[in-house]
């Protein structure tokens, strides 16, 4: 009888322990997502979106509007830096009305884009095809 309270303890404080660091912020999850989406990392930011998807089930759209690198948007930020690959994935895992929507200056992304010279980016191209 000992022996499976031990075990039971054992096996509780185990999970306790695991559980804690599982609960960890969303902010520190996506702490650097500006510099994997700036250094035009596709595969990195893939696993960085599986891990907060998997880990706070959280997708693009949750948490994109509260994400800013410098004053910009994540797909703003992946224009300015010319980060195609980035950018196109961002654009076509955000839902068409996100991405038609105002963001916090009023501004849609391809209005900004407009606006910043930046129409021409191939970014913009898969936008227009989207929306």
């Amino acid at each position: 009888m000992l022996k499976i309270v031990k075990t039971s303890i054992a096996i509780a404080t185990t999970s306790l322990i695991f559980a804690g660091n599982a609960q960890a912020d969303v902010g520190e999850a996506l702490q650097n997502i500006c510099t994997i989406v700036k250094a035009d990392d596709k595969g990195e930011l893939r696993k960085k979106m599986k891990r907060v998807q998997t880990d706070f089930s959280l997708r693009i759209k949750d948490y994109y509007s509260g994400v800013s690198c410098g004053g910009n948007s994540l797909i703003r930020t992946a224009m300015l830096n010319n980060a195609i690959e980035t950018g196109t994935l961002m654009v076509k895992k955000m839902p068409k009305s996100d991405l038609s929507a105002p963001e916090k200056d009023g501004k849609t992304v391809q209005a900004w884009a407009a606006e910043n010279g930046l129409a021409d980016s191939p970014i913009v191209a898969v936008l227009k095809d989207r929306i």
